[in-house]
């Protein structure tokens, strides 16, 4: 039985625009919280006997461990689907899918392609759904890195971020994050690689900024951040790509112009000598680590808020 907090209705997080920025920095404030109860070993366990059901259309390491680990940390239980062993690798409908497996489950991860799949499954959905990962958007490595920054560097509001690397769903992503907590986002990518305007519509110039030489980019960054210049789907642009990433290499003549205290991210997996050199990621500025681990943590506050509603929580962050 599908028990949901009923003095709230019923969300799901399919971008980072399903949220608010207060909500978004309640996330991080309660990720935060809850990451200090780990670091001390207390138990924090308010989802006990609920079921998170995973289900994975596209691989994944990162989202899989983060995900499972946060829900059994929590008290709760988990499900792994993938394309392999249920009936959305025989052609079952997704609308069939969500509308089976969410009367059985408490909240529904989903790591798939296109967003509209995603946005099927939760328009047939009784419990919340979260977005792992789709084309469109990455909206949990995006609360992560947030997280991340805001450990390391304080508030992001009027800072900069430089996005080194092509449009793909963390760029679109970041650009989201940028206009709800009030940034700036930089971002340098090849011809052809560009963030698509129909797409995003007009931005004001205020939340970003494009350039065509990424060195000019990461002139006044408080981040650099980048990601392989082959996302998981595009393996057969790979060698066309390599040509035309040449020169969008994250190394330190690029993190020397920008702020003397910036810090890398990467949401990983990273390939040294490609979108980013070695010394770089595994450097001093190098936040890399961090961030992959506090995908655990926003994401047991993500689960949390989106099964039990806002909790009381001491203002610890921000």
């Amino acid at each position: 039985m599908n028990i949901q907090n009923h003095n709230a209705p019923m969300r799901h997080f399919l971008q980072l625009t399903d949220f608010s920025a207060q909500e978004i920095l309640y996330i991080l404030e309660r990720a935060y919280y809850i990451k200090q109860k780990f670091k001390r070993y207390e138990p924090h366990m308010p989802l006990h006997d609920r079921t998170l059901a995973m289900v994975f259309e596209k691989a994944s390491t990162r989202t899989r461990v983060s995900f499972e680990a946060g829900m059994y940390q929590m008290g709760g239980l988990v499900i792994n689907l993938t394309s392999n062993d249920s009936q959305l690798g025989r052609s079952e409908p997704i609308e069939d899918t969500a509308r089976v497996i969410t009367r059985m489950v408490d909240i529904v991860m989903i790591r798939t392609f296109e967003q509209t799949r995603l946005e099927r499954f939760a328009a047939h959905s009784r419990v919340p759904v979260i977005n792992g990962l789709t084309n469109e958007y990455h909206p949990c490595q995006i609360l992560a890195d947030l997280l991340t920054f805001v450990e390391h560097k304080g508030s992001i509001q009027g800072k900069t971020v430089a996005w080194i690397g092509d449009a793909n769903n963390m760029s679109y992503t970041w650009l989201q994050a940028a206009q709800l907590l009030d940034f700036k986002l930089h971002v340098s990518a090849p011809k052809g690689y560009q963030l698509d305007h129909h797409r995003i519509g007009k931005v004001d110039a205020k939340y970003l900024q494009e350039f065509e030489d990424p060195m000019q980019a990461a002139v006044g960054a408080d981040l650099i951040t980048t990601d392989v210049w082959t996302s998981m789907g595009y393996e057969q642009e790979n060698e066309r790509r390599r040509i035309a990433f040449a020169n969008w290499m994250v190394d330190q003549d690029m993190m020397a112009l920008a702020n003397k205290d910036a810090i890398f991210m990467h949401c990983l997996p990273a390939h040294r000598g490609e979108e980013v050199t070695a010394d770089v990621i595994d450097g001093p500025q190098s936040v890399v680590w961090d961030e992959a681990e506090n995908r655990l943590h926003v994401q047991k506050a993500l689960m949390e808020f989106l099964v039990l509603g806002k909790q009381e929580t001491p203002q610890l962050l921000l």
